[in-house]
């Protein structure tokens, strides 16, 4: 069926109704790093601690989406940019549903990123760059990969065979290879609090 045959159709609540209604603005927060960089730990300690205070937020990570809505992508670097403009648009429906966001994908290339963050309002993209030593993130290597990307098992693996581009002027810097996953936690929280994020109801 042709595009011209769909048509957008506009809500009768908004998304500031939206939002107010949870006493918060909506974001995206986008955690980007390395393997073993520990994106989705830091990820998951925000949302809890956004939870006890009582913010509306869904967590998508990188295996858990792999097993349904993009299932079936290979990670060869064409279906890795497949993949994240995928997660950008269901980032975009959070965004317009109110709720705070928080995404934790490798997501090696800035192209891909910027394109995310142009679905949405500026103030609405926080990029989160976990920025943890390629040694230190292969010496956890929590999954093996590392070792089997080190044996050729594994092909396109990023930082190995395959490059991550660090981010040029994330919002939010971590250093994670001499703090705690509070202290992280910490930092980010009170970044949403500076800027408006997270208002009362």
């Amino acid at each position: 069926m042709s595009n011209k045959h769909i048509v957008w159709h506009d809500h009768h609540v908004s998304k500031e109704e939206r939002s107010d209604i949870k006493g918060q603005k909506p974001c995206i927060l986008w955690f980007t790093g390395l393997s073993g960089s520990g994106k989705s730990t830091i990820a998951n300690a925000v949302e809890s601690k956004l939870l006890e205070l009582g913010k509306h937020t869904y967590l998508l990570d990188g295996d858990n989406v792999r097993m349904g809505l993009n299932k079936g992508l290979t990670f060869s670097d064409e279906d890795r940019i497949e993949n994240i403009r995928r997660i950008g648009e269901v980032s975009k429906l959070f965004v317009d549903a109110g709720t705070i966001v928080l995404t934790a994908f490798i997501s090696p290339f800035q192209k891909e990123r910027d394109a995310v963050r142009s679905l949405v309002k500026e103030g609405e993209f926080i990029e989160v760059f976990i920025d943890t030593p390629l040694e230190v993130c292969e010496s956890r290597d929590p999954k093996g990969l590392y070792q089997k990307a080190r044996k050729g098992e594994i092909l396109n693996f990023t930082g190995i065979s395959s490059p991550y581009e660090a981010p040029k002027k994330p919002e939010i810097h971590i250093l994670n290879d001499r703090i705690t996953i509070e202290n992280v936690t910490e930092q980010i929280i009170d970044y949403l609090k500076d800027r408006g994020y997270l208002h009362a109801k």
